[in-house]
């Protein structure tokens, strides 16, 4: 059995909860024996083809949705998961699952393969004031790099913020998937944009992720306040500590009539729809590694505005599969404004954003099970 280790899976949803969820879900259709462990999620109950073995947890505090576990202090689930017949674990989180995947890989004298998906560095120094602290807590987390057998990144620039880290081994690029790739249809665009209430010379935009500081948020808002004689519609679409704050910028900025903050939606086929009827995914973020909401927009020719030099924006090409800016506001929303007044240039770049940014997960799942067989192969010798 392969066993997928994360510290979260739905119903909290962010980009390392979906790829988790697609490894498993296309795993398992490839005939592959996987299951998912992970933190319980109060009131929720799975329904997926794979196992989900859940354990003890609490929310974390400032950061609803998510969930502290406590596998060690479970002791049922302890029981039962060290009963199951392992030969290899993937750990996608640094943190408690993460740390459990390595005590059983250790046990049970099987590889264990992690994933580096995000810069944890800002989420510490956010809560932390003592920067030893800090710098303590990045020490764990290379540690844990480095007893791994193997040590995958989503995209190449990642690797910049490992070695940023301190994590001096080898890395592994494997690619995310996206799950709408090759969905694309002009016609559910018109229908979708309609049901929105846009017309059809309305620009779109879109921002999907957590509400959080460390997305850049309040520099969206203003850049995007910038652009108040444009007849615009804005979603935002997610949940996060910085959620009410969010809206009271907003309201503060003039925006009301323009910006609607929609919540977290989890549903994919409705979440689709706001990513066919947008024209431009707004994602200035310096905080994000490899972001799934990117290659998702792209899937659905909706190219992306990152900043310049970002790890976000390593996979696009100002004009040709999306569009960068400096990092200022007036920059911005001058882009914004460039992109929307060369219409050709935009339908150019939404197909190229498309052809270059979107890969299936399916495929995604064909490459790493065959990496987990000869990863189980040469740790057999």
């Amino acid at each position: 059995m392969i066993g997928l280790f994360n510290d979260c899976f739905p119903p909290v949803m962010d980009g390392v909860s979906v790829t988790t969820q697609n490894y498993a879900y296309w795993l398992h259709q490839r005939g592959e024996d996987v299951c998912v462990v992970t933190p319980s999620a109060k009131s929720y109950t799975d329904c997926t083809p794979y196992p989900v073995y859940r354990y003890a947890s609490i929310p974390v505090p400032q950061r609803k949705p998510y969930r502290m576990g406590f596998p060690y202090i479970d002791l049922p689930f302890a029981k039962q998961i060290h009963g199951l017949p392992f030969v290899l674990l993937h750990a996608h989180c640094p943190f408690t699952s993460g740390s459990l995947a390595m005590h059983l890989a250790h046990a049970k004298h099987i590889p264990l393969v992690t994933t580096f998906h995000s810069k944890y560095r800002a989420d510490f120094e956010r809560v932390i004031p003592n920067k030893l602290i800090v710098e303590l807590i990045i020490k764990r987390i290379v540690n844990f790099y480095e007893h791994a057998d193997e040590v995958w990144i989503p995209q190449a620039s990642v690797e910049d913020t490992l070695r940023e880290y301190g994590y001096r081994g080898k890395v592994e690029v494997v690619d995310n998937g996206n799950d709408f790739a090759g969905t694309y249809s002009e016609a559910e665009r018109v229908m979708f944009r309609k049901e929105l209430g846009a017309a059809d010379d309305t620009p779109v935009f879109l921002y999907v992720g957590q509400h959080i500081w460390e997305k850049n948020l309040e520099f969206l808002l203003h850049a995007v306040a910038r652009l108040k004689d444009l007849p615009f519609q804005m979603f935002f679409i997610g949940t996060g500590y910085a959620a009410s704050s969010l809206k009271e910028l907003s309201e503060k900025l003039g925006l009301s009539g323009k910006v609607r903050f929609q919540g977290c939606i989890t549903e994919r086929d409705e979440l689709r729809k706001y990513y066919l009827a947008a024209d431009l995914f707004l994602f200035p973020s310096l905080y994000d590694n490899a972001p799934l909401v990117v290659r998702e927009a792209a899937a659905l020719h909706t190219p992306s505005v990152l900043i310049a030099g970002s790890t976000a924006s390593a996979v696009v090409r100002d004009g040709v599969n999306g569009f960068l800016s400096e990092n200022n506001q007036e920059a911005f929303a001058a882009r914004i404004t460039q992109v929307l007044q060369d219409r050709l240039l935009l339908g150019k770049v939404s197909v190229q954003a498309s052809e270059t940014l979107a890969r299936s997960w399916e495929d995604i799942a064909g490459e790493v099970s065959d990496r987990y067989s000869s990863i189980i192969k040469r740790y057999r010798v």
